[in-house]
């Protein structure tokens, strides 16, 4: 697979986040309409098979220290694969490399794979932080990463 870096506006990635809201809202059992876009202060990647824009995720500056993972995503059809896996730590590449030494994130309770994911890769669970508080359907984790030598 190759990752690469797209820019908010880019309509592949744009499309990829589309689906991501449509899906999180339906397995929320939440309501249709609204869709979120892609932020303009998050740095986005983008995993690309076959020519085809199919995994996504993105890392959004918190504070000097530490960033927040968001849009991770795998369209249904190349799931299983490892995708997720690799986009995880190609996130966490860019978030050394931008001097970023602790990853937070959240995710869904009901989204058991996601949770698996993070915990496999070295996230450990933490108390629900941010826009996040209070919603009783919210899991979040941290990763210290590693500094290199």
């Amino acid at each position: 697979m190759l990752i690469e870096s797209r820019a908010s506006s880019d309509p592949e990635l744009a499309a990829l986040v589309v689906a991501q809201q449509r899906e999180l809202r339906e397995a929320a059992g939440g309501p249709g309409g609204q869709v979120s876009v892609p932020h303009d202060d998050a740095r986005y990647l983008v995993g690309v098979l076959a020519g085809r824009a199919v995994v996504c995720g993105a890392i959004r500056a918190l504070d000097r220290d530490t960033a927040e993972i968001s849009r991770m995503y795998v369209r249904p059809a190349y799931r299983g694969q490892g995708l997720a896996r690799q986009m995880l730590g190609a996130l966490e590449e860019l978030a050394l490399r931008s001097g970023h030494t602790v990853l937070r994130l959240e995710t869904g309770s009901h989204l058991p794979s996601a949770i698996q994911l993070y915990l496999s890769s070295g996230y450990a669970e933490i108390p629900v932080y941010g826009d996040y508080a209070g919603n009783p359907y919210s899991v979040c984790f941290e990763k210290r990463l590693p500094v290199p030598a």
